[in-house]
């Protein structure tokens, strides 16, 4: 074939750049994809969107993806050469690359396996399985010719020859030819398949025209057709220029030579069918070739030198042998090499998208539940404050009449203890000497008494009845604000009820009320002037009336300016008529007492006589002496406790309204107090709703991005499928669409 011909191998060039393309667009896919997976995976946020099953399916996608990369990178269409040693093998690689680059010639010559690829390069190399290290191409007749024993190579070994793409159009296109020693010159078949043969797309069977097929070489294609499904063979017969002697059976041994080979291809091997076989077997003469195309290359007729006659048809079916298999191997190396990687990819890509489906699908139902909670977080929220407002009316109400109640209940209970005061001082009962500083320690013993019997009798008639009040409303309040709060906030609300017991302090201070009382315990004849004055007039009555008798009486003035002196008294002072009358009386009496007690001694004399008047005068003076002799220390002691009595209740029902305000006060703090640590319970809540609320609202905002992501990935995938797709159109399917 002309080299200026455009070769179809050109075909497996664009091919391979354009899968390569969609690789490197599906692994920046993936790559990206499994970024999203794992991120959206370890978000706590977004718990249960992803999985770590999918974060490792994507990661384990890309690595994949990754490696097919790499092999993509690296395919290249390959041809391997066998036969039987000095069958020509190298001759022909040679006849195909235009130049003598391979040892060749008579007997055994290829020792070693031999890889010829293009280089970019202008200098020719190669290098030794196993070294980097880059040798001159002319080093390769002493490490792969079989007579050069020194340096001669194992027959496992391989050679890598880079030759210029420049020199040769076949290497151009990503072609590699193979050439090896000869089948018959090594037991080491099934480690040759092994090594250099698995990825091979067409085998190439050099056989010798002057003899037929042997079992060595039918052995050799025996076990490569046991390892690989159906390989690409063809069989060419070399050195076919050696039937120009013998014209006469030239047809006849062509034939034979065919129909053994189709047997071989068709019966023994299956790999194509009758028909197909004849297609695959070439009657050439590479020598002649490879010299004739050295001779164009030099300037010279192609026909020129010693060639046999026959030259044209042989060179033709030299180049339809090249035509066919550049054409063969292009097709099937599309199919072998990218095939199975494009099924992979697209396999790839399923996963991809189910993962991002799923995500999506996922992401949704969490935005739509997200959605719900949040709009009952809200509803709930409204609930709580509004229904917390009315709580908190009707509780104030309620603490409001309680705490009247409660003041009302103790201001009547302290009014029927003050009644009952004179009962409790006579049950008081301790040693009574009336100096001075025993009379003092009396007294605070007693106002001791006084006041813990009261205080333990309002706590028995009030106490029991209030903290019972105070409970229940505290229980109502509880169980008003318990709908306001959390399940879980709900179970441990007995933590919230008040930690002390609550009790109510009367505070009644007695000892502080009577820091004033002194008590007169000093002898006072029932029957005398004081004592009379204040039986008819009262002891404080009588106190002022006497006090402003014996004022007037120590007067210097005129007796008709102490009536004026009462009178202004008694506008200073309208409520004490009686005392003032009784004064003004007593100030009259004694400006006339001499006249008066004449007139009255006269009368009494003439109207009852003496005798009577001594026996009156000796009885008031027995009831005197009597009433000073019975002025004993215990009625000293009843006296002072009658005027204890009269002193206490005086001054008690000053602070009942002061005391009942306390305890209605004490009431009101209790209860409000329970009450506020009740609200701030609901704040708590109010404040956690609201921040579940914005948690909730962060949380819609990033389960849509994810959304949006996954279903922009999930997009992508489509696009990166739809172009393996078209590549399976245009490279896979009918042939390559050849």
């Amino acid at each position: 074939m002309d080299q200026g011909d455009p070769s179809p191998l050109r075909h497996f060039v664009v091919a391979k750049r354009t899968i390569n393309a969609v690789f490197d667009l599906l692994l920046e896919y993936v790559k990206e994809g499994s970024e999203f997976v794992e991120a959206t995976w370890r978000s706590p946020d977004l718990e249960q969107v992803a999985v770590e099953e999918q974060c490792l399916e994507v990661q384990s996608c890309a690595k994949k993806l990754a490696v097919i990369r790499e092999v993509l990178a690296r395919r290249h269409m390959k041809v391997s050469f066998f036969g039987r040693t000095s069958n020509g093998k190298s001759t022909v690689i040679n006849a195909m690359l235009r130049d003598r680059v391979l040892p060749s010639g008579i007997g055994h010559t290829t020792n070693c396996f031999l890889r010829v690829e293009g280089t970019d390069g202008d200098e020719a190399y190669l290098t030794i399985e196993g070294s980097e290290d880059r040798k001159s191409i002319k080093t390769v007749n002493q490490l792969a010719h079989a007579l050069h024993m020194e340096d001669m190579l194992d027959s496992g070994c391989l050679v890598k020859v880079f030759w210029p793409k420049s020199k040769c159009a076949l290497l151009r296109d990503d072609l590699v030819l193979m050439d090896s020693p000869g089948t018959d010159v090594t037991s080491e078949v099934d480690t040759w398949i092994d090594n250099f043969c698995l990825d091979a797309d067409v085998f190439v069977l050099v056989g010798n025209a002057e003899s037929t097929l042997m079992n060595t070489e039918k052995l050799f294609f025996h076990k490569v057709s046991e390892r690989i499904s159906k390989p690409n063979i063809f069989i060419l017969h070399n050195r076919w220029d050696a039937s120009v002697s013998e014209p006469e059976y030239i047809d006849e041994v062509r034939k034979q030579h065919t129909d053994r080979c189709v047997n071989f291809l068709s019966e023994e091997l299956r790999v194509v069918s009758p028909e197909e076989a004849p297609g695959r077997i070439f009657f050439v003469s590479a020598k002649e070739v490879l010299s004739s195309r050295m001779h164009r290359a030099q300037g010279m007729p192609e026909t020129g030198g010693a060639l046999a006659e026959g030259f044209n048809e042989r060179l033709s079916e030299f180049q339809r042998f090249e035509r066919t298999f550049e054409e063969f191997i292009s097709q099937s190396a599309v199919k072998t090499k990218f095939e199975q990687h494009t099924v992979r990819a697209s396999q790839i890509i399923e996963a991809v998208k189910a993962v991002m489906d799923s995500i999506n699908i996922t992401s949704a139902e969490r935005k739509i539940y997200s959605l719900e909670e949040r709009e009952e977080q809200r509803d709930r929220l409204e609930f709580v404050r509004g229904q917390l407002n009315r709580l908190t009316e009707n509780i104030k109400e309620g603490i409001k009449a309680l705490t009247e109640e409660v003041a009302a209940k103790v201001a009547r209970a302290i009014a029927e203890q003050i009644s009952c005061l004179p009962s409790l001082v006579d049950e008081f009962s301790t040693d009574f000497n009336p100096t001075p500083n025993t009379l003092t320690a009396y007294k605070a013993k007693l106002i001791v008494h006084v006041e813990d019997r009261m205080n333990s009798s309002l706590g028995y008639r009030c106490s029991k009845g209030i903290i019972g009040s105070v409970q229940s409303s505290q229980t109502n309040m509880i169980e008003s604000i318990r709908p306001l709060l959390p399940p879980v906030v709900q179970e441990q609300l007995h933590i919230h009820l008040p930690s002390r017991k609550f009790d109510l302090n009367y505070d009644l201070s007695l000892a502080a009320l009577c820091t004033d009382f002194q008590g007169n315990i000093e002898f006072k004849f029932s029957l005398g002037w004081t004592a009379l004055v204040s039986r008819f007039i009262g002891p404080s009555g009588a106190k002022q009336a006497l006090t402003g008798m014996e004022q007037r009486l120590g007067l210097q003035t005129a007796s008709s300016s102490s009536p004026l002196s009462l009178q202004t008294e008694r506008e200073n002072n309208p409520g004490n008529e009686l005392v003032f009358s009784m004064a003004t009386g007593l100030v009259s009496l004694t400006s006339r007492a001499s006249m008066t007690v004449l007139v009255i001694g006269g009368v009494v004399w003439r109207s009852v006589g003496w005798r009577l008047i001594a026996l009156s005068v000796s009885l008031y003076g027995l009831l005197y002496l009597y009433e000073k002799l019975t002025w004993t220390n215990a009625s000293r002691e009843r006296v002072l406790k009658q005027q204890f009595v009269e002193h206490a209740t005086q001054r008690l029902k000053a602070i009942v309204p002061m005391t009942s305000k306390g305890c209605s006060q004490q009431v009101y703090q209790e209860l409000t107090e329970t009450f506020a640590r009740l609200c701030q319970r609901v704040d708590v809540s109010e404040v956690e709703l609201e921040g579940q609320i914005r948690h909730l609202s962060s949380r819609i905002q990033r389960l849509e991005k994810v959304q949006q992501r996954s279903k922009a990935l999930r997009n992508r995938a489509t696009d990166l499928e739809s172009k393996l797709d078209a590549f399976s159109v245009q490279y896979l399917q009918g042939h390559g669409g050849r």
